[in-house]
């Protein structure tokens, strides 16, 4: 079922234990806007048929975040006018030249080109995938685009990422709604997940130069803005604690700092940003 955030913006929530990012939906006057394609065939239908039910204006675009495989393996469901930043574009030619079965997928896996679990969705959500090819994106751009879908702007924006090179937001002033994809996640580099620690800061500039009031995440739906100003907090005290590869020495660092224990979403932090000092020491 779509959640309905105003009279012109849905979305549907993230499901983790089907690898099922949040999709977004964008409604104007004349058109309407959709958000991430899903990933597989199977999901990108059954947002479809929830947006079936709905009395909105016919879908005339789509908006990839990144080119990650659960944003993206959807994207031939849809008939309308798919945009990317370029960076993205050059990873879905990648994926353009893959082969999708059995044998194929397992070889993708082998190689770290794939995970399992992308592999199974795959197997079981794409059907005459010995077939299946990724279309080409129809509009491509560099660092923004502007979409007016009748008496509503779109602003796109390619933005600085902890978690790909590629992250593309859109926000929507009227609304003051921003949808971030996962741009604000970390990443795995060599088997270790970290945030990019250097991109941080210059990260958080690039979204909150935007008067947001909701924050549409690609795994946990939705954030008001205190609670995405309590995720911002929670990531810049643990980066300012961590200045090397020792977890003893940043968790130290940062009780001085703050005079208290970290919570357990700081310690997290905390793990992810000492494993990008290693992974950068390598």
């Amino acid at each position: 079922m779509l959640n309905k955030l105003s009279n012109s913006i849905y979305y549907l929530s993230n499901q983790d234990e089907r690898v099922r990012p949040t999709l977004g939906l964008v409604c104007g006057d004349k058109y309407s806007l959709v958000i991430d394609s899903g990933n597989s065939v199977q999901h990108a239908k059954d947002f479809l048929q929830e947006i079936d039910k709905l009395n909105v204006p016919p879908i005339k675009y789509v908006v990839i975040t990144h080119a990650h495989w659960d944003h993206i393996l959807g994207m031939n469901e849809f008939d309308a006018i798919v945009i990317v930043n370029s960076q993205t574009n050059k990873v879905i030619k990648e994926w353009q030249g893959y082969l999708y079965d059995d044998s194929s997928l397992q070889k993708y896996v082998n190689t770290n080109k794939m995970t399992s679990m992308c592999k199974e969705i795959i197997q079981s959500e794409i059907p005459n995938r010995e077939n299946f090819k990724l279309n080409s994106p129809n509009v491509i751009f560099e660092n923004s685009l502007t979409i007016d879908l009748g008496n509503k702007l779109c602003f796109l924006e390619r933005i600085k990422s902890t978690h790909t090179d590629d992250s593309t937001i859109i926000y929507i002033p009227d609304e003051k709604v921003i949808f971030l994809g996962d741009s604000v996640y970390g990443t795995n580099t060599n088997s270790l997940f970290h945030f990019k620690q250097s991109l941080l800061l210059p990260m958080i500039k690039d979204i909150q130069k935007y008067d947001s009031e909701f924050f549409l995440l690609g795994h946990e739906s939705i954030y008001n803005k205190d609670e995405m100003n309590m995720y911002w907090k929670e990531l810049t005290t643990a980066s300012q604690a961590t200045k090397s590869t020792s977890l003893e020495s940043a968790i130290e660092c940062f009780k001085v700092d703050n005079k208290r224990d970290p919570n357990d979403n700081e310690l997290f932090f905390i793990k992810a940003f000492v494993n990008d000092h290693i992974i950068r020491s390598q």
